[in-house]
């Protein structure tokens, strides 16, 4: 009997590696979950129980996700599919100063529910059902102990570590600071993480991220309510070990953004790797993107390490009646989803009193803000009065003969949440999107994956990106070559985060994609619905784009192909749990306990 060569041969590619080097046609051969042949010739078969034939199509590292809020999401349905399935093979967890380590059920159900937009009751079960860890080895442990799919790494949560020391009701308010024994005890937290292996911290200074449940209710999150001698010493930690900050600025306060900023530069101690939300070339302000190329490289010219983190295709948002976290950031809509109760929810928006007052915070174009506040730029999709479908809410109101807010709130009385809608918020402008591509201070991969489950799908923002840059380069208007993109959204990324991912080199993880090329087209726009299981059978908003992706790979191991999960996805862990700094292993396969007979 022949002795097995390789697992699996990909034949007449176009490889890329993920350094940005020029692509070339080559075939290659995984064994034990690693690159181990890259030949322009052909590779012995012999043996081999998997041989792909790539011709026209390319192959590439395994892109990273570098912002989702899937930690709730994973306990229960560890593929994470939706990713997996446009080639994301590595996401990262505890985004926005949220995280699972160290609260329980209910308040990580306060944390994750109004601002992520995952249905408390949801968050709590699954918290409760799954948690058996008390820090953050234990944590890693848990989740190599399911099947995971993709890889992940993870940020602690500050407010995730707030909470869990003072308590939810303390950690939210201004006057209440922890006490040196809470802080040491944070502190701590950290230092564990880092040491674990955690990418580092998140926090968060944005003020409409509002908290869920009773007690709380639409305080902002924990984080929030920190004073600077709390930040100063968490970050003095991630300065110390190297490690990174993420953290999303208080758009109204100009002086917190500056000072984000500058606490990068290492002037007189080390610097301090920072990555800041969000890069977005948004509709309200159409001139404040012009700041973020050249902040980020005054920082680096000062001896910083900064970036944004940007999402590179069109912020498109969609909502059912007035269930949008964009209402959050004026004083009107943060009232109406202060209320969880229908009846009392109606009542206020049929209010004459409260009507003013929505007028007024609508027509206000003053002060920063991310919702452009235009109901003329805001499509109805979906609704059971057939009529108003395709028109804008603006349009109704001249329709009716009404203000356009009066539409609004007349028609969310009427259906509730059967009324859907959408309007784009950001990233409108191709040639906007062109320029931030080439930035090096702002960084592609931030989809917000797992969270917002009815209003945003970006599962396959890095296939969009790489159909505009085709789409460019064909029309000779390139603004970054295939090997550039890719780069971008794998290596780039992979170093700056010290994962051990996104190079497709001898050697390297076999974490990997095929795309075809040539369906790089409207299919990757498109929307479809599916439902999360562990969410009690929740639709949720996702991409498709059949064809595009004719393989996926975590670890040498097939997760998609054709479209289709392998058996493997869900069953048998692929994914590992990447540590910062250190080169990680990959899951046993069979090829391996052949190998080693």
């Amino acid at each position: 009997m022949a002795a097995v060569t390789y697992d699996t041969i990909i034949r007449n590619g176009r490889w890329f590696d993920g350094t940005g080097a020029p692509s070339a046609i080559r075939n290659i051969g995984i064994r034990g979950g690693h690159v181990v042949a890259i030949s322009p010739h052909e590779l012995d078969a012999t043996g081999c129980p998997q041989v792909i034939d790539a011709t026209d199509n390319w192959v590439l590292p395994g892109m990273i996700d570098i912002h989702t809020h899937y930690d709730i999401e994973v306990l229960g349905g560890p593929s994470l599919a939706e990713s997996l399935r446009h080639g994301v093979t590595t996401v990262l967890l505890g985004s926005c100063s949220l995280s699972t380590i160290h609260v329980g059920g209910v308040d990580a159900g306060d944390l994750f529910g109004r601002v992520e937009a995952i249905p408390r009751e949801y968050v709590i079960s699954a918290v409760d059902e799954h948690k058996s860890w008390t820090n953050c080895g234990e944590y890693i442990a848990a989740l190599e102990s399911l099947p995971l799919g993709p890889n992940v790494a993870a940020f602690l949560g500050h407010s995730d570590m707030r909470t869990a020391t003072m308590g939810l009701d303390r950690a939210t308010r201004s006057e209440v600071r922890p006490s040196a024994a809470e802080q040491a005890t944070m502190e701590r937290m950290l230092t564990d993480a880092l040491a674990a292996g955690f990418v580092g911290m998140s926090s968060q200074q944005l003020l409409f991220d509002k908290v869920d449940g009773e007690t709380c209710r639409s305080r902002t999150l924990p984080s929030t309510y920190a004073k600077a001698r709390e930040l100063r010493r968490l970050k003095s930690l991630l300065r110390r070990h190297g490690r990174i900050l993420q953290s999303g600025p208080d758009i109204a306060n100009p002086l917190n953004l500056l000072s984000q900023l500058a606490q990068s530069v290492g002037v007189f101690r080390r610097k301090l790797k920072t990555s800041l939300l969000s890069a977005a070339d948004v509709k309200a302000n159409p001139y404040a993107i012009k700041i973020m190329g050249p902040s980020a490289r005054l920082v680096a010219r000062f001896g910083g390490d900064f970036r944004w983190q940007h999402l590179p295709v069109p912020f498109e948002v969609y909502a059912d009646g007035i269930d949008l976290v964009v209402f959050e950031e004026f004083g009107a809509g943060a009232a109406a989803l202060h209320l969880r109760d229908e009846v009392e929810r109606n009542a206020l928006l049929a209010a004459p009193a409260y009507r003013r007052r929505f007028r007024k915070d609508y027509e206000n174009k003053f002060g920063v803000r991310v919702w452009h506040r235009d109901f003329f730029d805001a499509e109805i999709v979906g609704c059971p009065d057939a009529d108003v479908i395709g028109k804008s809410f603006g349009q109704v109101g001249l329709d009716r003969g009404l203000h356009p807010v009066d539409a609004f709130l007349d028609l969310v009385l009427e259906h509730g949440p059967g009324l859907r809608w959408r309007t784009t918020i950001s990233n409108h402008r191709p040639e906007v999107l062109k320029q931030m591509a080439r930035e090096p201070g702002i960084q592609m991969g931030f989809s917000d994956a797992g969270a917002h489950l009815r209003n945003m799908a970006f599962y396959n923002s890095g296939l969009r990106l790489l159909r505009h840059v085709r789409d460019a380069e064909a029309a000779g208007t390139g603004f970054l070559t295939a090997e550039q993109a890719v780069h971008r959204m794998t290596g780039e990324l992979a170093d700056w985060y010290q994962l051990d991912a996104g190079h497709l080199r001898i050697g390297d993880r076999a974490d990997l994609m095929i795309v075809d090329p040539s369906k790089l087209d409207e299919r990757v726009d498109a929307y479809a619905e599916d439902t999360v299981a562990q969410y009690g059978g929740l639709s949720r908003m996702v991409n498709r784009n059949a064809g595009t992706v004719g393989a996926v790979f975590v670890a040498g191991r097939a997760v998609f192909l054709d479209d289709q999960p392998t058996p493997a996805l869900g069953t048998v862990r692929t994914g590992s749990f990447l540590r910062a700094g250190q080169p990680t292993p990959a899951p046993a396969t069979k090829g391996d306990l052949a190998h080693a007979g």
